[in-house]
């Protein structure tokens, strides 16, 4: 069989030390600038301030709340960038000073400071998956700038981000309907970088737990008359073991962003690539029937074959631009396309016993992504007597193709041991086979269509702000059999999603919200050996959650606060008496508590609580009516602290606190997660040597090395388990030159 494993490297070494010259021969021919400094950075000490258009847009990147963590604003879909105090909605907006201190390495250590979101896996494969409110947003649902699908569907490098935004709550009026499903508990949308207003020339030089070792650099110019056009050149290569015993990774990314701000218009750009290579990765564990959730063996220790690796590999590129049509009117359009190819070896992994016997079997799969999406809008301000009208109107279009093939090992697997592995010969993935792993076909195609309108009214010297809105969704889905190509089953129906949403300020700083909104998820195809042959094949039409939500904010100019109650319904299917219908529903309800900011000089904090209780209220049965949702933890604490050392000028300590309750992995709720605490440390340094700027960072992740299961599930009506990561030391240096 034709070897899939993808090349383990397209950046050598020596092109890579070649590049790192070749920026700071530029610098060279640039004379320095002065530059400003953020809120929360040390006197004297030198910060790049990104004002540059991130997004093609008249606001560009709107400025960094006190403290430099978070930012004011974050992209509302068409409703465009919006102040956090002037939104109906619950969003926190995480900046590269954030991301550079911790030294994340992915969005998922990005989110991991938000007390909303949880962290799962996607089901049989690595990729990255985040749970907010409860419910799973899968990697694929993420907005790349504004659009869907753009970005590498398991992995996402942190330096391709110049912030990452969270919206929680039901979005799909917002952002239209996600291709993956979720856009139910929440959406994240990543930013890409533009050039600063200043010359920069960084390069970054770190190592990590078992030997990982990383070397990266961002170059940026503006150029031009007035400056007008920038370009940022980033380039990552991570490579090496990890703190899982036996487990290695390597990274490899470049990423180009141009800009452009002519007199009435703006353009931007962004072309990239990554390839993320894992081998002997930790696989999920999933439960057996009837059997308890084992102890969590120690948090290096690796129980994956060592055949399994998993490739992937994607080029994206994005444009967008905005002109100003009228002295009130704008308007827009984006486009972007992705390219993407992954190759798995994998195992099954199931316990068959409490004493950590496990059953594998072995699991491959190619799988080539083609994704084409873009949108156009206008926005334009009007007035009616003493209101204010901002109305926005879009419409938006989405395609992806997918062909995959799969094959697998003989059904009755082998006997391993949880806490003492059996490594085998790998067994041959051709006992079971769907389509060709030489050339696979065409087996899924998904086509998103929608328009938009919205009227955001602001009345009373904009102490009230009313908005209200409609999006008409169209859904297409085609599936094809693996091995001849044929179409299995299509899928073409279309909804209505409406937003309702109302602020009121009684003072400047102090914002009263509540919001009605819903998610449109796919309507499901009734499928299962049981259902009667007339109900086989019924395609459901898409269907809603609906959420109710009302929150305060409170922002001091230092010191922001934000708490929300709301309550979301999920309609779930099944089978009842052999017919498969959408009979059931979850309900999450809960209450959200955040801070941020920087309360007295040279403190930073940003954390917060959410209290989650999701219940399945109706189910199959009804034999499990009223108790716990899959994965879904009723506590989330999350409490960061960074403080400036007075008697060391540039040296600052952070530490963090994560914790989560208790959770199930069945929906009977017999087997239960322990709840788990841990604690995370850091110190950066600033200084200046041989008259440049160096930030040196220390981190320490899971600092007492604690063992636990960190999620269950993520997949609907799965509860697979994944083991939490071990300690992880890492230091990096970066120096502008």
């Amino acid at each position: 069989m034709k070897n899939h494993a993808l090349p383990r490297t397209t950046l050598t070494p020596a092109a890579f030390g070649a590049l790192l010259l070749a920026s700071s021969i530029a610098h060279a021919q640039t004379a320095p600038a002065s530059r400003d400094a953020q809120p929360g950075t040390q006197p004297g000490i030198a910060t790049v301030v990104v004002s540059a258009s991130a997004d093609a847009s008249a606001q560009g990147l709107s400025a960094a709340y006190a403290g430099g963590q978070v930012a004011r604003s974050g992209r509302l879909g068409l409703l465009g960038n919006a102040d956090i105090m002037d939104t109906p909605f619950n969003a926190t907006n995480y900046t590269q000073a954030l991301i550079q201190d911790q030294q994340a390495r992915s969005v998922a250590d990005v989110v991991q400071n938000d007390p909303s979101v949880r962290v799962a896996r996607g089901f049989g494969n690595f990729q990255e998956l985040y749970v907010i409110r409860g419910f799973a947003v899968n990697s694929d649902d993420m907005a790349y700038n504004g659009l869907y699908g753009l970005l590498p569907r398991q992995f996402v490098a942190s330096e391709l981000l110049e912030r990452v935004e969270i919206l929680r709550g039901a979005n799909s009026f917002v952002n239209g309907a996600a291709p993956g499903g979720g856009g139910i508990g929440g959406a994240v949308n990543l930013v890409p970088k533009r050039a600063p207003n200043h010359p920069l020339d960084q390069v970054t030089l770190g190592v990590e737990s078992g030997g990982q070792v990383l070397g990266a650099f961002d170059v940026a110019r503006r150029f031009g008359e007035g400056d007008r056009a920038g370009i940022r050149v980033n380039a990552v290569r991570r490579d090496g073991d990890t703190a899982v015993d036996r487990e290695s990774r390597q990274l490899n990314v470049l990423s180009v962003g141009m800009d452009y701000r002519g007199n009435n218009y703006r353009m931007s750009a962004d072309v990239g690539f990554q390839e993320h290579i894992l081998d002997n990765a930790r696989p999920s564990v999933t439960v057996g029937a009837g059997l308890a959730v084992p102890a969590a063996p120690e948090a290096g220790h690796n129980f994956a074959q060592p055949w399994t690796h998993s490739n992937e590999r994607d080029t994206f590129g994005t444009l967008r631009g905005e002109v100003d049509l009228a002295p009130n009117l704008t308007g827009w359009a984006a486009f972007g396309a992705r390219k993407g190819s992954e190759f798995n070896a994998l195992t099954t992994t199931t316990t068959t016993d409490n004493n950590g016997g496990l059953n594998m079997g072995r699991f491959d799969n190619v799988r080539d992504d083609r994704t084409r999406t873009g949108e156009v809008g206008v926005r334009g301000e009007l007035r009616t007597g003493p209101v204010r009208h901002t109305i926005s109107a879009s419409a938006s279009g989405f395609e992806m193709k997918s062909f995959n093939a799969y094959g697998m090992s003989d059904f009755a697997g082998w006997p391993t041991n949880l806490y003492r592995p059996v490594d085998v010969t790998a067994p041959s993935p051709t006992f079971f086979t769907g389509g060709s792993m030489d050339h696979p076909l065409l087996t899924h195609k998904s086509i998103l269509g929608s328009y938009a309108i919205a009227d955001s009214m602001a009345l009373l010297d904009d102490a009230l702000r009313i908005t209200v809105g409609l999006r008409h969704q169209r859904i297409k889905d085609t599936s094809y059999d693996y091995t001849s190509g044929l179409q299995n089953a299509a899928y073409d129906e279309s909804a209505n999603t409406p937003v309702a949403g109302i602020v009121y300020k009684p003072m400047k700083n102090l914002s009263l919200y509540a919001n009605y909104a819903e998610a449109l998820q796919q309507g499901p195809t009734a499928s299962g050996s049981t259902v009667v042959p007339i109900n086989q094949g019924q395609v459901f039409a898409p269907y809603t959650s609906r959420q109710k939500e009302i929150g305060v904010k409170y922002d001091s100019g230092k010191l922001g606060m934000t708490a929300a109650v709301f309550t979301t319904a999920q309609p779930m299917a099944y089978v009842e008496n052999r017919v498969f219908g959408i009979f059931g529903e979850q309900r999450n309800r809960g209450l959200e508590l955040s801070v941020f900011g920087m309360p007295m000089h040279g403190l930073r904090v940003l954390g917060g609580l959410t209290l989650l209780d999701a219940e399945q209220r109706r189910t199959a049965g009804g034999v499990n009516q009223g108790k716990d949702a899959i994965g879904v933890p009723g506590t989330q604490l999350n409490l960061g602290a960074e403080w400036d050392i007075a008697q060391v000028p540039g040296l600052s300590l952070n530490a963090r606190a994560v914790t989560t309750s208790k959770q199930y992995a069945d929906a009977a709720n017999t087997q239960q997660l322990p709840s788990w605490s841990r604690f995370d440390l850091g110190a950066n340094y600033l200084t200046r040597i041989m008259d440049r700027d160096v930030s040196f960072r220390a981190r320490i992740d899971n600092a007492f090395d604690r063992n636990y299961w960190a999620s269950a599930g993520g997949y609907p009506g799965a509860g697979y388990l994944v083991l939490g990561a071990p300690r992880n030391v890492s230091v990096s240096a970066s120096v502008d030159f």
